[in-house]
């Protein structure tokens, strides 16, 4: 082992020296490549990627999330690599190694502990399940290719359908909590998921099987669509094709501050809360200078009013964010900011997003393809016009970069072609971070052309202060999610169905708890990294951009330590305290 770590990192020293040679006697003549100098091969490399590819063949060998089986066989998986990675000498590591090392083994921490949380809240709502085991055992005695008999199946599923409708009884007269009811009612969608898929595998190509199974199938199906029709609009009020009602699971300060320690966050919970509500006040402050500039005194709210009205007419928002996309390309390109590598200009491109989709992301969302939120023919009036006051020209501008270069699309552009064995390591602090740290720098560059655009910018600025404190704040069991939609509307000013689709994918959604907070803390630790190595002298702003993309996705205390070559130790735990007030910073 030790021998091929040693010859691993010769190798990989001999990899860079090459390509520094090629880029001295061919400067001039070919594009600059961030990675020259800044990506290193780890030796772990390959026990990364062995990793993630093993964990994604179990994930498909055991689809049924509510398996028992899937369970127990993914605790032993990572209880499996535990070991593995003790067994690593991390002494004999490079740094690249090191990093990986350190990662992996707070990966593995991190999903045994999300791994037993999630079974948890599974426990409490299989309370209303008790029939799941048939479903799941049989999907599981399938994939396991285990011999069937049509006729001990047909009387299963019979059984299965009598059994739905008295649980389907009991739970209604109960009256089970919200939270377990939505729970239930999503966990009967895969169970119903994993029926029709143990049925497709026979049906047609087993004459037995559905000469037996036809007929019980059909009944155990409705009685499943019968209960999740009935804890939806009995326990839960939800009627058609209305927006599911907000309900979230509140993790509670202890299981905050162990997800931080896991992304290497030396803050505890107040500490965050209250670095979000002096970023918010300075918002505030700027907005107020703002309004003063468009004429309206301190009345900031008033600004954000008349901003909010300076939309294009429906079907020239496309163009409006190809055209706010190029100029943040040639901004970032005149003035040296980071290497845009001419394919990934090439590449990305413009969808619409649907009127679903819209209910839980009123805003666009970016990477390759951005997806551009407008109102539809189809949406009601009123929707029509928050749509379009909530995706006006200067809110636009403040944020196309974000999605596109140099945020989400330059990003993951880089991502997928330097270091991508830490996409396993992917964490929001360094995917949002990065995106939200050049609104700030733009900011601070004096991107801002107007007061209307200092508007726009601030306005997301506050909107990401606020997704600390309102996700903090229902974590701890303080807000509620009604409690968090006012918050958005009446501190921030977000028109309300905005706001009520926020709060919805941010705690109904497959958004971990940190996620919201992980945009503006993420940015406030790249932007400390920034004045450390290039307020400094240290780096020029091109080198350190392109070193952090080029390093791959990682908790940003692990990039600093990358680029500032810090000894590293395997119980290597938060440490670095980068956050300083932003008024101290302010132009």
């Amino acid at each position: 082992m030790s021998e091929r770590i040693l010859l691993n990192a010769r190798l990989g020293a001999l990899v860079w020296l090459a390509a520094t040679v090629l880029s001295a006697s061919t400067a001039g003549t070919v594009q600059r490549d961030p990675s020259v100098g800044s990506a290193s091969t780890s030796e772990l490399r390959d026990v990364v990627m062995r990793y993630s590819v093993d964990r994604a063949a179990l994930l498909r060998r055991y689809p049924v999330e509510a398996s028992p089986r899937r369970h127990d066989r993914l605790r032993e998986y990572y209880q499996d690599w535990q070991r593995r990675a003790s067994a690593i000498a991390f002494d004999e590591l490079a740094l690249e190694g090191r990093i990986d090392h350190i990662l992996l083994r707070a990966q593995l921490a991190y999903q045994l502990r999300l791994h037993g949380r999630l079974a948890e809240w599974r426990r409490d709502a299989g309370a209303l399940l008790p029939f799941a085991g048939v479903i799941t055992g049989l999907e599981d005695a399938r994939l396991a290719m285990e011999a069937l008999d049509p006729r001990e199946a047909a009387a299963a599923l019979h059984r299965l359908a009598v059994d739905v409708d008295a649980a389907r009884d009991a739970a209604l007269a109960r009256n089970p909590a919200a939270l377990d009811a939505f729970r239930a009612q999503e966990e009967l969608v895969g169970l119903r998921r994993a029926l029709e898929s143990w049925s497709a595998y026979y049906s047609g190509y087993d004459p037995v099987f559905t000469w037996w199974t036809a007929a019980p199938l059909r009944t155990a199906i409705d009685a499943l669509e019968r209960y999740r029709t009935s804890l939806r609009g009995e326990v839960l009020g939800i009627r058609g094709e209305e927006a599911e009602p907000i309900v979230g699971t509140a993790i509670g300060r202890e299981a905050l501050e162990a997800d931080l320690a896991s992304e290497f966050i030396p803050y505890s919970p107040a500490d965050l809360l209250a670095i979000a509500e002096r970023e918010l006040a300075w918002c505030e402050s700027e907005m107020t200078a703002a309004a003063r500039a468009m004429g309206l005194g301190d009345d900031w709210k008033a600004a954000l009013e008349r901003v909010k009205g300076l939309h294009v007419e429906p079907g020239a928002q496309p163009a409006l964010i190809r055209d706010l996309a190029r100029e943040a390309e040639q901004y970032v390109e005149a003035h040296a900011l980071v290497t845009v590598p001419p394919l990934a200009k090439e590449v990305w491109r413009l969808q619409m997003m649907s009127p679903e989709r819209q209910k839980v992301n009123p805003f666009f969302t970016g990477g390759e393809t951005i997806s551009v939120s407008f109102p539809t023919d189809t949406m009601a009036h009123d929707d029509k016009l928050m749509s379009m006051r909530g995706n006006n020209v200067h809110f636009a501008r403040a944020t196309v970069f974000h999605e596109l270069i140099p945020g989400h699309h330059l990003q993951s552009f880089m991502a997928t072609r330097y270091n991508s064995h830490r996409s396993a390591f992917q964490t929001p602090f360094w995917t949002e971070g990065w995106a939200l740290y050049w609104e700030m720098l733009l900011w601070d560059r004096g991107f801002a052309r107007s007061p209307e655009d200092r508007v726009g910018m601030l306005f997301w600025r506050m909107f990401r202060a606020a997704r600390i404190i309102f996700s903090l704040r229902f974590h701890l069991g303080e807000w509620t999610p009604q409690q968090c939609i006012d918050f958005l509307v009446d501190r921030i000013g977000h028109e309300r169905a905005n706001a009520e689709a926020e709060v919805r994918r941010s705690f109904n959604g497959v958004y971990p708890p940190l996620y919201q907070l992980a945009y503006m803390v993420g940015g406030l630790q790249f932007r400390a990294l920034h004045a450390e190595l290039v307020g400094s002298g240290t780096m020029s702003d091109r080198d350190f951009h392109d070193a952090v993309l080029a390093g791959g996705n990682m908790p940003v205390e692990l990039v600093r330590a990358r680029l500032l070559r810090q000894p590293l130790s395997p119980e290597h735990a938060a440490v670095w305290r980068f956050d300083r007030p932003t008024s101290a910073d302010a132009p």
